[in-house]
């Protein structure tokens, strides 16, 4: 069972139906998968029409890097940061070199315009 879990890893199937005694017993080993059905009960039919889930999975493999459409994919998420002096002091000159690299130099004057007036003592 290790090894055909450590195989359908690297497959990523669409669907994965584990039909054997104990079926729970292996899902934390899968990563995996569109949708994973347990036990000799749970048909592959019944996902894609009543158990909640659905018929909308990744193929091809691309179970390795998306999941189904669920409810989560129409959920909007926003990311915020917020830096102290010190943590700008901490990342900025390495945030400029990476932005220097990439050829971005308004991204990397952002950060050196912050950390000169720090270093000036301006006020904020």
């Amino acid at each position: 069972m290790v090894e055909a879990i450590s195989f359908s890893n690297l497959y990523a199937p669409e669907h994965l139906i584990i039909n054997v005694k104990d079926a729970e017993r292996w899902e934390g080993l899968i990563e995996n998968a569109g949708s994973v059905f347990l036990g000799q009960w749970t048909p592959e039919s019944v996902g894609d029409y009543a158990s909640g889930t659905n018929h909308v999975l990744p193929t091809y493999g691309y179970a390795r890097m998306y999941s189904g459409v669920s409810l989560n994919s129409f959920l909007k998420y926003i990311t915020v940061q917020s830096l102290t002096e010190e943590g700008l002091k901490n990342i900025g000159p390495h945030v400029a070199k990476m932005a220097e690299v990439e050829g971005l130099e308004a991204h990397k004057r952002a950060v050196t315009l912050r950390l000169q007036e720090i270093e000036a003592g301006l006020p904020a």
